[in-house]
């Protein structure tokens, strides 16, 4: 069951995503409408899960379950995770694995980019990526977290500063 996103409860357990490139607005249209549809029939040992996704900056596709509803299970999220890699197939483009990190390019308004470990501590080491470089933090697990403001911050305020000099 599709849930408005703004309304899941803080509480939500939350999966970022994020496409290696961006997408053309057809590919982008196509995306959402096949999560879309996942979601809507999205389900847990036949019961409904309350879910829903949010789409940022052209690059980020965030999915919320509130799980007081229904909890997802293990074949639930491994469900999500095989339609995301048929979408990866479908439109060449990375969405699930890999492990990158994603941070804003030239301030708090530049595009975002994707980065892999290593190559966010070289460009930390060159001073392309500093303390003050806005990065995301897909490694939340709650909704109220991203209300918060956890997910969006400086590198210099999170786990990320372990990966600079």
């Amino acid at each position: 069951m599709t849930e408005p996103f703004a309304q899941l409860p803080d509480s939500a357990r939350l999966w970022t995503f994020g496409a290696s490139r961006p997408l053309s607005d057809d590919e982008e249209a196509r995306l959402l409408a096949r999560v879309d549809a996942f979601i809507e029939r999205w389900a847990a040992h036949g019961q409904a899960l309350a879910a829903a996704r949010d789409w940022r900056y052209g690059r980020l596709l965030l999915v919320a379950v509130d799980d007081r509803v229904t909890p997802p299970s293990g074949c639930s999220i491994d469900a999500l995770v095989h339609a995301l890699k048929e979408l990866e197939t479908e439109l060449e483009v990375e969405l699930v694995g890999g492990a990158p990190l994603w941070y804003r390019e030239g301030g708090a308004d530049g595009p975002v980019r994707r980065i892999s470990r290593s190559d966010f501590r070289a460009a930390g080491r060159a001073g392309t990526i500093t303390a003050e470089t806005v990065v995301f933090d897909p490694a939340l697990t709650r909704l109220g977290e991203l209300r918060e403001g956890k997910w969006e911050r400086l590198a210099g305020e999170g786990w990320h500063a372990q990966l600079l000099p």
